[in-house]
């Protein structure tokens, strides 16, 4: 046996190196490929969801808007024309979770600082308070960088509007209150189409970790 083995020694190691290969290659090609859903109003919570758009099941896109951003700058859909971004609701107040998701937005700007395709937009809740001193003044204070990242007030119609039938993302606040919003930990990922890509949560490092590295695909692949 054992003149057998030493025989046919190289024919079985270029086999074994051989099976190898092929193993390494199967793996490779029948690996599942990364992909990302392209998310609808009729695929979220509907708690998150104007009732107008709940039904709506392909097609979706993030609406024209127009906001001011702590620079006192006009910000438009222009200014996000073919970007990749994050968007998230918050106000400066907020002594919950705004910290730290602003700290863990503060991340996913760092990240993506030599980055132009990248950029972030944040939304107040309460823009009735959070008018463009007191962003500016919160922008500087948490480290916001102007060219990568606006912080933006406005009409609180037009906010509602956005969070609920675009970015589908913050829950009704008091019924009896009209255009109430309760803002949530949500991050939403847009791509470059203006679809809705990803919901992430912002008060989580292994949630960042993991919108980061969609993003990282993203990039690779537009």
């Amino acid at each position: 046996m054992l003149d057998f083995l030493k025989k046919f020694r190289i024919f079985f190691g270029i086999m074994a190196v051989f099976s190898v290969i092929c193993l390494t290659l199967f793996y490779f090609v029948l690996r599942p490929k990364k992909s990302l859903p392209i998310f609808n109003p009729a695929d979220v919570n509907s708690e998150l969801v104007d009732s107008t758009m709940q039904y709506v099941e392909k097609y979706h896109t993030i609406a024209d808007f127009s906001f001011t951003n702590q620079n006192g700058k006009t910000i438009t859909q222009k200014d996000y024309e073919g970007k990749i971004y994050v968007a998230d609701f918050f106000f400066t107040t907020c002594g919950s979770i705004c910290p730290i998701m602003t700290t863990n937005m503060v991340d996913v700007q760092k990240a993506f600082l030599q980055n132009p395709k990248v950029m972030l937009l944040s939304h107040t809740v309460f823009p009735e308070t959070d008018s463009v001193p007191v962003l500016k003044k919160y922008a500087i204070t948490k480290g916001v960088d102007d060219s990568k990242w606006n912080l933006v007030t406005g009409d609180k119609k037009a906010i509602y509007t956005m969070a609920r039938k675009s970015y589908l993302a913050v829950k009704l606040g008091k019924p009896s209150e009209l255009y109430d919003m309760v803002h949530t930990e949500n991050f939403v990922l847009v791509d470059s189409k203006r679809r809705v890509r990803g919901f992430y949560d912002g008060t989580k490092k292994e949630e960042i970790k993991r919108l980061i590295d969609d993003i990282n695909w993203l990039c690779s692949e537009e």
